[in-house]
């Protein structure tokens, strides 16, 4: 069987040298040592200036629009996880849907300002598969507005725009450390901002409001991630540039043997080095998707029609006109990308595709 992703799995010795030292410390969570190091250890290796290591990505996006006091219309991508659409609507506020561009798949920036209201106060905008938006010309309308912009960049690890990780970018960013990721702490995530009053604020959110020990200052939630999942995060980041590395080497493949395939592949956004984390594959027509993915299936291959629904369709959000977003979920299908994925069973699943176009 091959999978769509599997999640890395690091010598299992190294772990055991950390499930040592948590057992020797009883200290499981509430932002134990090893949680200390691995948030020190990832603004090391990102170069970000503030990081808050959470219990997953999720958590930190209620966290991110909560921390800026978002309230009404919140402007945002069809194509994405419905954890994106879900937190605007679980912290109160209203979904507005821009399209994407054809080509990025990320929210188009020049349908954005059509969508502000005298309601609308922020942007929350995906990175898709790792490839940063127009963060330019999302800034641009931000200022002008006065919104406040969140990336959701949950797929973005190891992601550079102009030689900055492109977690330092918006007022907020925010990422997910899940197993499906490259970089995986089993569950977590995290938030990133450049503005250390905010960072302060989101770090006594993550954490029941606590300002001391017997101290309370403002709403919070138990955001926290524990010492076990920091010890995971700490095994696998010594291996990420192989990681990385694998990824890119797997893509550039499957760009080689699928170059002549009437299919359409993912445009990356100028001045990105991008981190090669999915390989999202557009067919012709939902009908070919679908039975390319039947037959994989049939070949114990599964790939994943990922975004699928555009999140229009969700039922408790209002429905808007997104051609661009329901025509690319309809015909997207991500390919298998591991890291033990091996050349053979790329040449087989691209010999197997290539079958049905």
């Amino acid at each position: 069987m091959i999978p769509v992703t599997k999640p890395f799995m690091p010598p299992r010795e190294g772990y055991q040298e950390y499930l040592q030292e948590i057992w020797e410390r009883e200290h499981l969570t509430n932002n134990g040592p090893l949680v200390q190091q691995l948030e020190q250890k990832l603004k090391e290796y990102l170069e970000t200036k503030h990081l808050l290591y959470l219990s997953n990505g999720t958590i930190a996006l209620q966290i991110a629009i909560k921390a800026l006091d978002l309230k009404g219309e919140i402007i945002t991508t069809p194509f994405s996880y419905v954890a994106t659409t879900s937190s605007i609507v679980w912290e109160g506020c209203k979904p507005v849907f821009v399209d994407i561009d054809p080509n990025t798949f990320n929210i188009n920036p020049t349908l954005i300002e059509e969508a502000i209201t005298d309601k609308t106060t922020g942007i929350l905008a995906t990175h898709v598969f790792g490839n940063p938006c127009d963060i330019e010309a999302i800034q641009v309308i931000a200022d002008k507005h006065n919104l406040k912009v969140i990336y959701d960049a949950a797929h973005c690890f190891g992601t550079t725009y102009k030689g900055k990780s492109v977690f330092e970018y918006g007022d907020i960013s925010t990422t997910s450390f899940h197993a499906t990721k490259l970089f995986h702490s089993v569950e977590g995530g995290a938030v990133f901002t450049r503005n250390e009053d905010l960072n302060y604020r989101m770090s006594k959110m993550r954490n029941f409001g606590h300002a001391g020990f017997e101290q309370f200052d403002g709403v919070g939630i138990n955001g926290k991630n524990s010492e076990f999942h920091a010890a995971m995060g700490l095994c696998n980041l010594k291996y990420i540039r192989e990681i990385l590395n694998s990824r890119k080497s797997q893509c550039l493949q499957y760009d080689e043997l699928l170059k002549d395939a009437p299919a359409q592949r993912i445009t990356i956004q100028k001045h990105a080095e991008w981190n090669y984390a999915y390989y999202p594959v557009i067919f012709e027509s939902e009908a070919v998707a679908l039975k390319v993915k039947e037959v994989l299936e049939q070949n114990e291959i599964y790939p994943r029609r990922y975004f699928y629904p555009s999140l229009d369709t969700l039922d408790y959000v209002k429905t808007e006109e997104v051609k661009v977003s329901k025509d690319i979920s309809e015909r997207i299908l991500c390919l298998p990308v591991f890291f033990d994925l091996t050349s053979e069973d790329q040449e087989l699943i691209v010999k197997i595709i290539k079958k049905e176009l």
